[in-house]
């Protein structure tokens, strides 16, 4: 089925290199891989750009290939693939509820210019680990050791995810 995520970056982590192209990072999240199963699967993709300035909601629907290819992830530190869509519309849709005066500063998890991010709270649960991919096994260990889904609960309650 279609599924809605959020996908975010640094400023410029989605690239347009000609009016029928864009081009995105997708940098490490909850691990289910929603939105990159389902473009794999289907390639119809939908994208909602957000100006909180103006404001405005730019829609954008068209066809994707998802790149797993090397040369392709290192254009973007951090990312674990690539996302290339074939524009096929593009339109303005009502921004009358987007909250204008909303300042939103870059969470800490976006990769820096090295790919290098903090090892969310998340991959550190106990009962996660045999889940967890081959890259991240292990990881909880090195950054503090595993917790218990109370202990992670707690965390989201401090705002420390």
């Amino acid at each position: 089925m279609p599924t809605v995520n959020y996908k975010g970056g640094a400023p410029g982590f989605v690239q347009i290199p000609d009016p029928k192209r864009i081009v995105f990072p997708n940098y490490d999240g909850n691990g289910m891989f929603l939105s990159m199963a389902n473009a794999e699967q289907t390639a119809k993709v939908g994208l909602l750009f957000m100006d909180f300035e103006t404001p405005h909601l730019v829609r954008v629907q068209g066809t994707a290939s998802v790149s797993h290819e090397a040369t392709d992830i290192a254009r973007f530190p951090g990312a674990n693939m690539v996302v290339t869509m074939a524009v096929e519309s593009c339109f303005l849709n009502c921004g009358r509820y987007i909250h204008k005066h909303l300042r939103v500063e870059t969470s800490k998890y976006v990769p820096d210019a090295n790919g290098k991010q903090p090892f969310p709270a998340w991959k550190r649960i106990d009962v996660v680990q045999p889940a967890l991919r081959e890259i991240d096994m292990g990881v909880a260990e090195r950054e503090g050791g595993t917790i218990t889904l109370d202990e992670y609960k707690q965390k989201v309650v401090e705002g420390d995810q």
